[in-house]
């Protein structure tokens, strides 16, 4: 779940960054930030979004964060249960030009069970999620778009913050798990998954969407989303495909992807050299949820050296970003390469109401003795929150 989601770029160009909606270039400083927000870029694109990352990452690392953060997300749902990326003018109701969309949606709902207290909308918010899916099973990032895999995936954990069973959720019999599973390649082109099919129907790899569909072929986000079972990715086909296996398949290609280098490389037009840092950390999560820490040493590592300079010209979602890799992958998020990614995090923002030492971690978080613990909701960016918990809440297909 790309941290740079933008609806502009999401139209201008097919590759999209992919796990969320790409950026607009860079968001230009705001010169009077609304309160309560963290960040203090211009929130167009990505206020929604980033707040919603920033507080699931807070709360993965036991930090309250002030009412005031928590108000705003909440001010900017509309009437119907959807959010847009941003309102300006929260007084002002939505209307027909309110550019609502899955995403901005799926991250509040997770957000907003993380925190709690907020019952009413989160049950708005899902409903009008299900009022949109797709008769594929699917999501598109807007009403009525055509289905793509981080949309979806992101859905995905939104309704499993709900305490959905995700694999009975489908206006026309088809579940999000079968619209992931049509965008899964064989093994010939990598196991990977691609975003959407394009215009002649032709799925095209791509490693973010592989993150994305990864996480929510396994019926979890960005919140619940754990260590995995230490195992080995290897693609292999079956005759009749399934979520299981799909997923592995789609870890063994982002295993692959980032053998080389330790990272992924930007998939954004002229940028196709460099380094995708927030693609990076999604692929962490994914390899981890999927094969067990050790599936995403090498780039939590490659990310612990590198992304320092990254995460402080990107801000608060890339401080999420980084803190779910480091929770996921078994690294610590107050001394990520010598970074204290919560103490960046908050910075960004109104300071939290507590702050709590480093809590011992489970084994159910280091990953050895559960493959994944789902209680409530995904990202990826945005907060997926214990809506519910336990291993019992599981919602795979």
């Amino acid at each position: 779940m790309n941290v740079r989601r933008s609806a502009a770029v999401l139209a201008a160009t097919v590759v999209i960054g992919t796990a969320v909606p790409a950026a607009a270039a860079s968001p230009s400083p705001s010169p009077s930030s609304p309160s309560g927000l963290y960040g203090s870029t211009d929130p167009t694109y990505d206020g929604v979004w980033r707040q919603s990352l920033a507080l699931i990452a807070l709360h993965r690392v036991d930090v309250e964060p002030a009412a005031a953060a928590v108000d705003w997300l909440a001010g900017q749902q509309c009437a119907d249960g959807a959010f847009p990326a941003y309102r300006a003018d929260p007084a002002t109701a939505c209307d027909a030009k309110t550019a609502v969309d899955t995403n901005s949606t799926a991250a509040a709902v997770q957000a907003l069970a993380a925190v709690g207290g907020h019952d009413s909308a989160v049950g708005k918010a899902v409903a009008w999620l299900k009022s949109v899916q797709n008769k594929d099973g699917g999501w598109g990032y807007t009403p009525g778009g055509a289905s793509d895999a981080n949309s979806t995936s992101v859905v995905v954990g939104a309704l499993n913050a709900s305490g959905a069973y995700i694999s009975r959720i489908g206006r026309y019999g088809k579940s999000p798990y079968d619209a992931l599973l049509k965008l899964s390649l064989p093994c010939a082109d990598g196991g990977a998954f691609a975003y959407q099919p394009d215009k002649k129907g032709k799925l095209t790899a791509n490693a973010d969407a592989t993150a994305a569909a990864v996480v929510g072929m396994l019926g979890t986000g960005m919140l619940t989303v754990r260590a995995g079972d230490a195992k080995k990715a290897v693609c292999a086909d079956a005759s009749t495909p399934t979520w299981q296996r799909a997923s592995a398949n789609g870890a063994a290609y982002l295993a692959k992807a980032v053998a080389k280098d330790g990272h992924l490389t930007s998939a954004l037009p002229g940028s196709e050299n460099q380094p995708d840092y927030g693609n990076t950390a999604d692929a962490v999560v994914a390899l981890a949820a999927q094969g067990g820490t050790a599936a995403a040493a090498g780039p939590l590592r490659w990310l612990e050296r590198n992304s320092a300079k990254w995460a402080e010209q990107s801000g608060p979602a890339a401080y999420a970003q980084l803190i779910l890799a480091a929770k996921t992958g078994g690294a610590d998020p107050h001394d990520f390469g010598g970074t204290d990614l919560v103490k960046r995090l908050t910075a960004t923002g109104p300071a939290p109401k507590a702050t709590s030492a480093p809590a011992a971690e489970s084994q159910d978080d280091s990953g050895t003795s559960v493959w994944w613990v789902v209680g409530a909701g995904l990202a990826a960016g945005a907060g997926i929150g214990f809506l519910l918990s336990g291993r019992n809440k599981r919602k795979q297909p």
